[in-house]
Parts: C-alpha cells; sequence; structure tokens
C-alpha cells in the first residue's frame, strides 16, 4: 500500500507527462530539421529515407533494452540517462557533413528514444494503476501536445532566421530543463531481478501488440501518405497539403487530452469500439469524397478516433498478468513500433502493385482487424 500511494502523487503524474511531452517534443525537432540534414550533409531522398531506417533500427535495439534495464534498475534511471542522451545528440545531428557519423549518431538518437518511449509507458502503466482511474490517454496525449510544442519552438526559430545548431540548442536545454523538473517524480521502483532477462511475448500480449501495431500503421499511413493523395487524386494545391496531417494531428491531441473523461464516462471497451468505427468512417469518407472539406473531416475522424485506444491498450498490459510488466510493455511497443517502420513502405508497395486508393483501403481493412482482435482483450 506504501508503494501505491508513493506512485499515486502528483509529482509522479506530472513527471509522466512531462516524459511523454519531452519524447513528443524531441521528434517533431528532429522532423522539422530534416531538410537542413539533407542539404548540410548533401545526400538524396534515397539516402535520408534509409538513415530514417537507422533511427527507426536505433529505437527498436532500444526498447527491449528499456525492458531489462527497467526491471534491474527501475524507470528513473533509464529515463534520466536515455533523455539525457537523445537531447545531447540533438546537439550533434546538424554539426554532422558525412553519412557514416550520421548513421551512428541517429541510430543511437533513435536507440535513445526507443529506451525512453518503453520506459515512459512502463511509468504509465504503474502510475496509472496505483490512481485506479484513466491516466493513460492524457499522458499520450501530452505526447500529441509535445510534437505541437517542438515543431511550433524550432520552426518559429528557424522562421526567424536563428542559426540551426542555436535552435537545436535552445530546444534541447528546454528538454533538459524539464527532465531536471520532473526528475522527483520518476518513479525508482524495479522489479524482481532473479528472473530471466527476457521474455517471449504471450497471447494476451500478443494480441494487444498487434493492435497497437495497427494503430501506428494507420497513424503512420495518414502522416506519410495524405499529402500525396490529396494532391494526386484530390488535386488539392501542395501548399495546403499538410491540412491533412494538421486535421488529424489537432483532433488526435485534443482526443487524447479529453480521453480519460470519456474512458471514464463511457468505459473502455465502448471507447475502443466506437472509435474503431469512427475512424474506419473517417478513412472511407476521405477515400470516397471529391471535396477536400470532407477529406479533411475524414482525416480529423481518424485522429480522434485512433486517440484513445493506443492508451487503452497499454493500460491492458498492466491489467495483464501473463508477463511482468516491464517486458509486456516492451513486446507492446516493439510490435506498435514495428507498425511505424512497416507502415509507409506496405503502403508504398500497395500503391506500386494496384493503386494508393486500393492500398489505402487495405489500411481500413487492418483497422477493421484491430477491431475485431480488441474484442478478445480484457480492458
Amino acid at each position: 500500500m506504501d508503494t501505491m500511494a508513493t506512485n499515486n502523487t502528483s509529482k509522479t503524474r506530472t513527471a509522466t507527462r512531462i516524459m511523454f511531452l519531452s519524447a513528443g517534443m524531441i521528434t517533431a525537432a528532429w522532423a522539422s530539421i530534416i531538410p537542413y540534414v539533407k542539404y548540410n550533409v548533401q545526400i538524396s531522398d534515397g539516402v535520408i529515407g534509409g538513415l530514417l531506417l537507422c533511427l527507426g533500427a536505433g529505437a527498436l535495439a532500444g526498447m527491449p533494452l528499456a525492458g531489462i534495464c527497467a526491471a534491474r534498475y527501475g524507470c528513473k534511471r533509464i529515463l534520466i540517462v536515455s533523455v539525457a542522451c537523445f537531447a545531447t545528440l540533438f546537439l550533434l545531428i546538424p554539426l554532422v557533413s558525412n553519412i557514416a557519423s550520421l548513421i551512428v549518431i541517429l541510430f543511437l538518437f533513435g536507440m535513445s528514444i526507443g529506451l525512453t518511449d518503453c520506459a515512459m509507458n512502463l511509468q504509465a502503466v504503474v502510475v496509472e494503476k496505483a490512481s485506479e482511474k484513466p491516466l493513460m490517454s492524457g499522458f499520450h496525449g501530452f505526447y500529441s501536445l509535445g510534437g505541437m510544442v517542438g515543431a511550433l519552438v524550432m520552426t518559429s526559430q528557424l522562421s526567424f532566421d536563428v542559426p540551426v545548431f542555436i535552435a537545436c540548442v535552445v530546444t534541447a536545454a528546454l528538454v533538459l530543463a524539464l527532465l531536471v523538473y520532473s526528475r522527483g517524480g520518476l518513479l525508482n521502483n524495479a522489479q524482481d531481478s532473479s528472473g530471466p532477462i527476457m521474455i517471449m511475448p504471450r497471447s494476451i500480449v500478443v494480441l494487444i501488440g498487434l493492435v497497437c501495431g495497427i494503430l501506428f500503421l494507420s497513424e503512420g499511413t495518414v502522416l506519410d501518405w495524405s499529402g500525396i493523395y490529396l494532391t494526386e487524386f484530390l488535386d488539392v494545391e501542395t501548399s495546403k497539403a499538410g491540412l491533412g496531417v494538421a486535421s488529424f494531428s489537432v483532433a488526435m491531441t485534443v482526443g487524447r487530452l479529453t480521453g480519460d473523461k470519456i474512458v471514464s464516462s463511457l468505459g473502455p471497451r465502448k471507447v475502443i469500439n466506437v472509435g474503431a468505427i469512427t475512424a474506419i468512417a473517417g478513412f472511407l469518407i476521405t477515400l470516397h469524397t471529391g471535396s477536400m472539406q470532407l477529406a479533411m473531416l475524414g482525416y480529423a475522424l481518424v485522429g480522434f478516433g485512433c486517440a484513445n485506444i493506443v492508451p487503452i491498450m497499454f493500460s491492458a498490459t498492466g491489467k495483464q498478468d501473463v508477463m511482468p510488466e516491464s517486458m509486456a510493455v516492451t513486446a507492446v511497443s516493439t510490435l506498435g513500433y514495428a507498425g511505424v517502420l512497416a507502415g509507409p513502405a506496405l503502403v508504398g508497395f500497395g500503391a506500386e502493385l494496384f493503386s494508393l486508393p486500393i492500398s489505402l483501403h487495405i489500411i481500413v481493412g487492418l483497422m477493421v482487424g484491430a477491431l475485431l482482435i480488441s474484442l478478445k482483450i480484457r480492458v
């Protein structure tokens, strides 16, 4: 009971929110400087794609390591080290002028992000269980909010001709200041270190991971392909191609920041069912309209519908008893991130074989599959 009380304080909840905010900030800040990196190192789009895979490979490598370390040392040490690392590595990126160094830095940058992702979700699971009320949607909402803050901080600086390195310094300093402020609320409680360091995902955890993977895949599809779909199939001006992502992102952020109250009111099962149907309807509206305004509505419905499903899945990870929490969260995070990496490539491959609209309809089919799989999960 003392441990539960320690895990359920305003300090631990605030620290958890700040970790999600920081991860979202650094991810968006990195996206903001990709064009500069391309120019600085003088590389092609294909090489940039390969570098993004290096970052993703680093994240996938870091996630299992986070589960092992969190079980031994607790979330606090992992988060302090990983957040400090990605803030420091972010400073190095604009200074690099050759591909070999960039590969190494981006792999380590991705690894630190992967470590942070797993550790912060594990802390979120523990804090939510101790509070005995829904908190996960709000935590994930702060990640979305962090993305907006990171993009705004970087873009506003660069628009005023602040040198890229100085802009990175400001962003990294802000992240480090948030880390120092929140360190007292990070959890130290490690699990029994006498067990195996790795466990293969089991039954219900695999199902939770599949649902997260499909949801992340769907989100990645909107982020990476909405602009192309709008310009090539709805004749939207290139300058307005980002409106799809904007509609999706704002709706998802609002959905997550209000999600805890929605889940408390309706219950997690109803939120999953209604959310999945809303997202599916949003995709179909976008794919079967000739109106840009209706397409924007469709992308907003996808964002709002998907908003709370992944947080509920992470909450379900904390309720299962077939695996230790640290290993279960690691497995779910890894499967989910695999969806992020695989999504854009699968959509592109499908577009080559058939067409982009048909490929996007396949994503709709996967969303239906995720809804059916979720029915087997106790939430």
